[in-house]
């Protein structure tokens, strides 16, 4: 039974390979640190956090969320460590909770690898602090401990990390906020709770709500129609977060075999482990239980009984109030799904490797076994394993594949225009809505295990964060590429804006365009032609004032308006409707007082209807130094050809970004801009 200890409690620890897993109702960031006898930490590189997540024994998560599974190895800890102090932190993002007073209390837990809890400690009492050492290992006569510790710094990371005798914390704590903000910004924006019409959503950045895992009441995540159950095994959380250990028959938990218990899994076999990791928002994907041995007087019925396996894939099977919520809930279970599938035969075959080390190294270590026959038997022997778990590591994995791209081929012909390709077929019947979507497509995202399965990119609207098309060359020495990259990344652009402008009722969506020196002006065509664009795309340093002038002049009456509660009481003629404000060569054109209206537009526009859209390169806008650093990581970074820069939410995987792009020669775009320009005509 699990021990549920309050602050100063210690517990013993009987197993060696445990996870510590932190739940809490906001993200926070989640780190340990490395220290002597007397606690003290010697330097930076005992400190593990999202910038530095792996220490010799110990690895974090690599971003801020409301669940972490920290991964330890006592045994690979270093003799000179005698406790690892787990620390967590609110991250300094905009809107944040301000201290942990503010917020439920948080619980740290230790688990064993099968999930089973060996003790727990929920935080209360914490009030003005922002980062609290929740627990600590410790040694105790060569055995390690565990303490409830609860000391909570008002200071933050810098109090905190300063506390235990850290050389440089305040330099360190500025180092991982710099981390937790990139990972803010290269991560995929998980869905978020949708209050305004009182429903529930897939997904959210703190992962899943796992069996095993104590999860903090009131998380979005947790969100969900009661009688959704979990249908598919989703696996560990991380390649080291989760990391496998074999049984006495040297298989790996999930791998099957003699003596392993089964559990349902999303291929519909039976696999070893007590571990069913699920997604908590997807149905079940198995097939009806087998029917029981009828009675002999009760006569045989006529139909056959269902096949054994997975019941084939449904669109829309995930829960939601509409086909397009269940949609947009089953897109995101399946890149979720693959996320931790992936993870899973990742940590499966490093254990491999792990374990084949480990056992060359005690070859190698005794003289006798060294050389001579016995010595090659030896290595075979660890090789031949090896290669035995990484084959069942890859056969489970494939049944997941499998059946992700069986449910991709069945889901993605039935998506709607605002998640559809541009190949789809659905947009050759397509009509202008009367309603706008929940979310809209920015690509395609895939890892190199699973090249061949794309996941849809989806993202919620209204958008909360603007977006940046990185129009940049990756090696400066590649000068020839960059006018087609350029003009790439503005098809991109175009792309884009004509999807916001179609999957929107008329009237409700509006595109302006900044094209300083009139370069952007063939790419643009699309726009200009169809009679989309509010306005003519606004030339030169003039155009860029007036613009930049209005919108942000529209952004200041509608934040009064809103501050003040008098919304009707905005000027007669003010457009409401949401505005996409495409940006072409930033920084050219800009002077100081355009890029701080820019800057101004990027934080506080969202809010009040004003969206950015920058086709730039960052190197283009080097001469203003550090000043746009906050622009640049407030801004989710596309790419208008294939790349792996986007982090999920869960994981952290970089996954492979493909813009979405209208196939060569393809007229689709011009005629769902024309009826866009007929609707709007008729609106007006």
């Amino acid at each position: 039974m699990a021990a549920e200890l309050v602050r100063g409690q210690n517990h013993p620890l009987s197993q060696d390979r445990i996870e510590i897993r932190i739940s809490a109702d906001v993200p926070v960031v989640a780190g340990a640190t490395l220290a002597d006898e007397s606690g003290r930490v010697r330097g930076t590189d005992g400190v593990a956090h999202p910038g530095a997540p792996t220490l010799p024994g110990i690895e974090v998560s690599r971003q801020a969320a409301a669940e972490h599974r920290l991964a330890v190895d006592l045994d690979a800890i270093p003799a000179a460590v005698h406790r690892v102090g787990v620390l967590i932190a609110l991250p300094a993002t905009p809107g944040g909770p301000p201290r942990f007073g503010a917020v439920a209390a948080p619980r740290a837990a230790v688990t064993g690898l099968d999930g089973t809890e060996i003790a727990g400690y929920t935080l209360i009492g914490l009030d003005a602090e922002t980062a609290v050492v929740a627990l600590e290992l410790y040694r105790r006569q060569s055995a390690w401990k565990i303490r409830a510790v609860g000391q909570g710094y008002a200071e933050g990371l810098r109090g905190l990390l300063a506390d235990q005798g850290l050389p440089g914390a305040a330099e360190l704590a500025r180092g991982i906020e710099q981390a937790v903000a990139h990972g803010l910004a290269r991560a995929v924006p998980a869905p978020t709770a949708d209050t305004d019409r009182s429903r529930c959503t897939a997904a959210s950045v703190t992962g899943a709500d796992l069996p095993g895992t104590a999860s903090a009441a009131g998380s979005p995540y947790d969100a969900q129609a009661p009688e959704d159950t979990a249908g598919r095994r989703a696996t560990s959380d991380g390649p080291a977060e989760s990391e496998p250990t074999p049984g006495d028959d040297g298989r790996l938990p999930g791998s099957g075999g003699p003596g392993a218990p089964a559990t349902a899994t999303s291929s519909g076999g039976p696999t070893g482990g007590p571990v069913d990791y699920t997604h908590p928002k997807r149905r079940q994907a198995s097939g009806p239980p087998a029917p029981e041995t009828p009675a002999p007087e009760t006569p045989a019925p006529e139909t056959p009984a269902p096949a054994d396996g997975p019941a084939p894939p449904v669109a829309g099977d995930a829960a939601g109030w509409s086909m397009d919520e269940r949609l947009y809930n089953q897109v995101w279970g399946m890149f979720e799904d693959l996320a931790r599938s992936t993870a899973a035969y990742r940590s499966a075959v490093d254990f491999a490797e792990s374990r084949m080390e480990k056992e060359l190294d005690q070859v190698l270590s005794d003289p006798r076994s060294r050389l001579g026959t016995a010595g090659d038997a030896a290595r075979e022997a660890a090789q031949a394993r090896q290669a035995q778990l990484v084959d069942q590591a890859r056969a489970a994995f494939d049944r997941d594949l499998a059946q992700l791209t069986a449910e991709s081929e069945v889901v993605e012909p039935a998506l709607p225009p605002a998640y559809a390709r541009w190949d789809n077929p659905v947009w050759h019947g397509y009509r202008v809505p009367t309603e706008s979507p929940m979310a809209v497509r920015l690509g395609d995202l895939h890892l190199p295990e699973s090249a061949p399965l794309r996941i849809p990119m989806l993202v919620r609207l209204p958008l909360e964060r603007g977006l940046w098309i990185d129009s940049g060359v990756p090696d400066a020495s590649l000068s020839e590429e960059a006018g087609e990259l350029r003009h790439l990344a503005l098809q991109a652009a175009v792309a884009l804006a004509a999807r916001l402008l179609a999957v929107h009722p008329a009237g409700e969506f509006g595109v302006q365009v900044v094209d300083p020196a009139g370069a952007g002006a063939s790419a643009f065509a699309p726009l200009t032609g169809a009679g989309v664009l509010d306005a003519p795309p606004a030339a030169g340093a003039a155009g860029v004032a007036g613009v930049l002038g209005r919108l942000t002049e529209r952004v200041d009456l509608v934040q009064m308006a809103v501050r003040g509660g008098a919304s009707d009481a905005l000027p007669p003629g003010l457009d409401t409707s949401r505005q996409l404000l495409i940006v072409h060569d930033f920084p050219h054109g800009f002077d100081d007082r355009a890029v701080t209206q820019l800057r101004y537009l990027a934080d506080e526009g969202p809010e009040a209807g004003v969206h950015l859209l920058l086709v730039a390169d960052r190197e283009d806008a080097a001469v203003h130094g550090p000043l746009l650093d906050p622009l640049w990581r407030s801004l989710m970074r596309l790419t208008p050809v294939p790349d792996d820069h986007l982090a999920d939410p869960w994981v952290g995987h970089a996954w492979t970004y493909e813009p979405g792009l209208v196939p060569p020669g393809s007229q689709v775009l011009q005629q769902v801009l024309a009826r866009v320009a007929t609707a709007r005509t008729k609106h007006m």
